[in-house]
Formats: C-alpha cells, structure tokens, sequence
C-alpha cells in the first residue's frame, strides 16, 4: 500500500535544490536588474499567491458551469469572477479569459470565426506584427491566406491607403490591427471603415496595451498581471463560435491556477491607482524616448504613443544583439528587434526594443527613466567599453535597492562588480 511521505505536502523549493538555485537566482535578477522588456512586467504579491495556489490541482474543460468534470464549484466562481471584471474593465458584452496566451487567444479566434484558406489582412512582422497574425512559420500562416500591410518608408507609421488598398484588391474575411513592435497608436476608426467597406470582420491585438485602453489613455480598439490571454467580444452571436475556437479548438483543459491569476489581475486594474500606473507608464515612457534621442539615438517613427518605442543602431554601426548583451550584463534587460525594412537578419536585427511598464511597477519615474535612456545610449555607443558598463552596472544597483520589490519574500544578496 502506497503512503505518501510525511513531508510531501508540506515541503517548500528547498526540496529540490537545483531548481531552487534557478528560481531563487531568477529572483535575484529581477530584483537587482531593471526589467525593459515589453512583453514583461512586474506582478504584485496578489498575483504571484493566486497562481502559486492548489488551483493548479484542479482540471475543468468547457465554460463556468457547463464543466465536464465534477468537483467545480470554486473553479466556476473563480472563472466568473474574471469574465465579469474582464468585461467590467473594458466595457465589452462578452469574454473568454481560458486562453493559455495571447497567441492562443488569436488562434482561437481565427479558428472560431474563419475557414481554413481565408484571406487575412495582418501587420507584417517586418513592421511591427505579431508573428501569431500569420507568420509562415506558425499555424494561423498555414491555415490561412495571409496578406500583410506595413508602415510607409517616410514615417514608419501604418499606411491606412495601404490598408485600404489590399483590402479592396483581396477582400479578406478578416483584418488584423495591433502588433508586439508597433510604438504609435493605431487609427481603429479608419480600421473599423476599411473592414466594414469590405464586409470584414475587425480584431484587434491589444496585448501590449490592453491597460492603456482600459484607463482610456489609448483609443478604444499590457495588463499588469498574470501571464495569459483574453478575448473580448460585444456581439453575442459571435459567443459559440470564439468560444468554440479556444476550446476544444486550440485547447483543451482551463489553467485555473493562471485564470485566478487573471482574475487577480483585472480586480486590481479597475482600482482608481491602476490609472495613475498607466498614466506614469505613458509619462515615464516619453521620457526614457526623448533622453534617447538626447543622447544621438534614432528612434522609429521619431518616438512613442504607447510603453514601447524602437531604437535603430544603424547610425552606430551595431546591431541589437550585440547591445543587448552589453545592457543585460549592466544588469538592463532589453530585447533585439527587427525595424521596418530591416536589411539584417532577425537574430541580429539592427532595432532594440524598449518599454516603461516594469520599470513603472517597481516606482521609477521620470528621474530614473531619464538615466536609464542615458544609460542606454552611452552602452549603445561602446558596447565592448568595460568601463561604460561597470559604470552602469552601479547605477543600476543603486537604483533598484532605492526601488526594492518581493521584499517579504527575498533572502538579502550582495550584487558584484
């Protein structure tokens, strides 16, 4: 007869030594470096105990009480809850909070509401896209039809003749409006005309500034939360079929433990401080682009409406991974980026990508995030400069142990030189 030993319910990561180091060596990263990429934040103690919490245990399939496994009483409160804020936050009829990612989200959604073969209008990568929009190498570039709109030469911001102009040469089913490395705000008005003058169906990509729209700080078509995606819908006789295309469509079994997180996430954003974050977002953004324009950077487009903003390190005769390796090792955490009509490959772009919301989220403001934007600069000028480096590597240390974060939960480091 099996007996469970006496300390398995009970044992923490000290368990598992080596996997301890690597977490508690993720932390220490965290907490000690200046996280600027913009597919990250930095979640409250809120979100990190809901995901963290015996829901993990719990399997559903299908929607809040329509399971078809017992046992969900908690799992149906729980997934209401957050359809219900979701849909309180952003002002929509309908939503479905079970994707696994955004990425899953958009699968679901193609897949609910398309045919295999038909004709997408989407965001080139190239400019800005999300490789989930129908990048060749993905299931959404195989089952459809994908045409795909970029940004003009002159200001590197979305052609809507352009737009306009495919849509009426291929009459696609479907146009896509958002991206992962587009900085400007996009016209969803001129979207919403275009797919309506060719009976199109409109979806927007808002994952990189979902926030913003749900304080009013972007045009109506990134939470700071729990990872995962959202599928926000007004029209109720579309509810089958979205729903339908997330599960069983593109998935199967609800991460409950992650849609609590979600749920965490979302209450926390309907607070009146969850304005005055993205409102700071915004600001603090601005300022980290003007101080790299300060300092001889070229941005894309000339600057940013949104968190993010893209570099070009043409004019400096680098290229984004070389950079980024330069600024992680200062202990500043940034991603390479293709930019708009890029001559070089994707694993050594010309474009450094940037964002405002972690910094944010850990209480730097305008100060910080104009050293940081000088920081920057002066790396991307001497990547190889050991100096330069080390002296940013102090400064970010000073910085974030003026900013601490997870402080009830982290062991004291030292950080080296």
């Amino acid at each position: 007869m099996y007996a469970p030993q006496a300390a398995y319910f009970s044992t923490g990561l000290d368990a598992d030594p080596e996997l301890a180091a690597a977490i508690r060596g993720e932390e220490k990263r965290q907490c000690d470096g200046i996280e600027l990429i913009a597919s990250e934040n930095l979640v409250s103690g809120l979100v990190l105990a809901a995901q963290g919490s015996v829901l993990t245990n719990k399997t559903v399939e299908g929607a809040p009480f329509r399971r078809y496994y017992g046992g969900a009483a908690f799992a149906d409160a729980i997934e209401t809850l957050a359809i219900e804020r979701a849909k309180r936050l952003f002002g929509c009829a309908c939503a479905n909070v079970q994707p696994h990612s955004g990425s899953n989200a958009n699968a679901g959604v193609f897949l609910g509401l398309l045919k295999l073969g038909d004709v997408v209008l989407a965001m080139d990568t190239a400019a800005g896209g999300h490789i989930s929009h129908g990048h060749p190498a993905t299931l959404t570039g195989r089952d459809y039809r994908i045409v795909r709109y970029g940004v003009s030469r002159d200001t590197e911001r979305v052609d809507m003749a352009e737009v306009r102009r495919l849509a009426l040469d291929h009459r696609p089913k479907m146009i896509v409006a958002g991206g992962s490395a587009y900085p400007r705000a996009l016209d969803f008005s001129a979207f919403r005309a275009v797919a309506d003058e060719v009976g199109a169906l409109l979806i927007v990509d808002m994952a990189h500034f979902a926030g913003l729209v749900a304080t009013g700080l972007h045009p109506d078509p990134s939470l700071r939360g729990a990872r995962g995606g959202l599928a926000l819908w007004n029209d109720p006789a579309l509810s089958d079929r979205v729903n339908g295309g997330i599960f069983p469509g593109v998935q199967g079994s609800v991460m409950l433990h992650a849609v609590a997180g979600k749920a965490a996430c979302l209450g926390e954003a309907l607070r009146p401080d969850f304005a005055l974050y993205c409102a700071a977002v915004v600001e603090n953004a601005r300022v980290l682009a003007d101080a790299l324009v300060e300092e001889g950077l070229r941005l894309v487009s000339g600057g940013t409406d949104t968190s993010l903003m893209l570099a070009d390190l043409t004019p400096l005769g680098t290229t984004g991974d070389v950079v980024a390796k330069a600024l992680e090792r200062a202990g500043l955490a940034v991603n390479k980026n293709l930019i708009p009509f890029d001559p070089r490959p994707p694993e050594a772009p010309s474009g450094l990508r940037l964002s405002s919301n972690a910094g944010t989220a850990r209480g730097l403001g305008v100060e910080e995030f104009r050293e940081i934007g000088r920081m920057i600069a002066r790396i991307a000028h001497a990547p190889q400069d050991e100096g330069v480096i080390a002296d940013a590597a102090k400064a970010v240390a000073e910085m974030t142990a003026r900013f601490p974060i997870y402080i009830s939960e982290r062991p004291t480091y030292a950080r080296e030189f």
